[in-house]
């Protein structure tokens, strides 16, 4: 999969648009953004991830033969045109909000700052990336919040949209907290513990539960979790589960990884028979795991109820995320540079005021509480603006600006979001591992208030723009409206 070449992975108007922009010798230098309006899944905010598989997707971009060959064969594009894409490359800028990143609606979490026709390429895979990986993560830490405390295996493959959504979605939901997967190939290529039991069928093979389990725990006596609810979870498999287990500590074989798993059934009532059952015969520390179309809510049904679960396998809800089923990325024109190097803003209007485009080329700064280290507010400026954090500094709602928060010098702290990926062309950035993401991410996560972090009705995030860049967008909006009177 990492080696694939997704130069064609992109819809046909980006070619076609370049082709115009060929022909009429537009090439000028440009800023596209990626950002998003909504949080997914009704969240506080979202986890950014993918920026990897988009490194690697700029690094392989080129045309080959076959690519060129196919796209003569449309009869869409001249020769000179395709002649153009034989010796293309990337040769722009992009700046990114790092993985495993807490973020937030309207803030630029991918910038691109490249050739018009060079960043009209990239539009398309760049938000096919980074909305599906940001979309499984965000809905991951939901679930990992959920369980609280309690690991979350991944377990989504076989319900994933596709080979490429499992392995993808597998990486995303190890950033944002799972303790492993069942995916062996995201294992293989992400370096991340893979997890897993058996199914009902190994129980179904043998004579009888018993000799299944038996078997099982000779095969794996280090890591023994035994299915208990095939027939009976209660009267047969817990029974049987124990039998094992004593049998196992009387041939002096040290228990240490064991423990039962339920995929059925009333899962507070029966985990917390099985629990009693595990400790009255003298096997209390063996964890129980529970499956079966979980997701955040039922988790937390389950643990109101005083269920006696350990670790969640949590699948379809999780990898598909269910629910909101797309994250909402968009990828739109901020400015333009001129023959002197300035950069002209452009922004894109609508009757929707959430459509409307925050203008020119910029960048984005966090504001931390100094004393606790959590979110205050994202603000969003201009590229070349400076902030000095020993003044007091004034932010405000830029839809509702009579809103306005004075932060006294001493009391924040400021951090830029954007981080140079891409300089000429040049990859400047290396990626973590994805386990050293998921310890950024959690460290991430903790910078956020728990207001923001509910489940149902969360506190949203002040994302503020700065004094210069609220005046352009405003003066804008007020020209374009000056001519449309004319």
């Amino acid at each position: 999969m990492s080696t694939m070449n997704l130069t064609l992975l992109t819809d046909l108007y980006e070619l076609t648009m370049m082709q115009g922009y060929f022909k009429n010798n537009c090439n000028e230098t440009v800023v596209f953004d990626m950002f998003y309006r909504n949080n997914p899944c009704g969240n506080g905010y979202a986890i950014c991830a993918g920026l990897d598989q988009l490194i690697d997707y700029i690094k392989r971009l080129e045309f080959s033969d076959e690519d060129i060959a196919y796209l003569d064969s449309l009869h869409l594009f001249e020769d000179d045109f395709l002649e153009y894409l034989r010796d293309f490359h990337f040769s722009g800028d992009i700046y990114a909000i790092p993985e495993g990143t807490v973020i937030f609606p309207r803030e630029p979490l991918v910038k691109v700052v490249a050739p018009i026709m060079e960043a009209q390429l990239v539009e398309t895979a760049l938000l096919t990336i980074i909305n599906h990986q940001s979309l499984i993560a965000t809905k991951t830490a939901r679930v990992v919040y959920a369980a609280d405390g309690g690991g979350v295996m991944e377990f989504g493959l076989r319900r994933a949209q596709g080979p490429d959504a499992g392995v993808y979605g597998a990486r995303a939901a190890m950033i944002a907290g799972c303790i492993g997967t069942s995916n062996v190939l995201a294992g293989q290529l992400f370096d991340v513990p893979v997890k897993g039991t058996h199914a009902h069928s190994w129980i179904m093979s043998f004579p009888d539960e018993y000799t299944a389990f038996k078997k099982y725990s000779e095969l794996y006596p280090d890591a023994c979790c035994l299915l208990v609810d095939t027939y009976d979870t209660l009267k047969s498999g817990v029974p049987n589960a124990i039998r094992v287990f004593t049998e196992m500590r009387e041939a002096g074989i040290e228990l240490k990884n064991y423990g039962i798993r339920l995929d059925s059934g009333d899962l507070a009532y029966l985990t917390k028979r099985a629990r009693q059952m595990l400790d009255e015969a003298g096997f209390p520390d063996a964890f129980i795991s529970a499956s079966s179309d979980l997701d955040e809510y039922l988790i937390t049904s389950l643990k109101s109820q005083g269920c006696c679960i350990d670790s969640w396998g949590v699948g379809t809800n999780m990898i598909t995320s269910k629910d909101c089923p797309a994250f909402g990325g968009v990828y739109k024109l901020a400015a333009v540079q001129d023959a002197d190097g300035n950069y002209i803003p452009k922004i894109k209007l609508s009757e929707n005021i959430e459509k409307i485009t925050n203008p020119g080329n910029k960048t984005v700064f966090r504001i931390y509480e100094k004393d606790k280290h959590k979110i205050k507010a994202d603000l969003i400026c201009l590229a070349d603006e400076l902030f000095d954090e020993s003044r007091d500094l004034t932010i405000f709602d830029p839809l509702e600006t009579w809103k306005r928060t004075k932060l006294k010098a001493g009391t924040y702290e400021l951090r830029e979001l954007l981080v140079p990926v891409f300089r000429k062309g040049e990859c400047v950035y290396t990626s973590p591992s994805v386990m050293e993401l998921r310890d950024i991410c959690s460290k991430e996560l903790d910078t956020l208030w728990e207001e923001h972090r509910r489940l149902v009705n969360p506190s949203q995030m002040y994302v503020d723009l700065s004094d210069k860049l609220y005046d352009i967008k405003k003066n804008l909006l007020h020209q374009m409206s000056m001519e449309d009177e004319n």
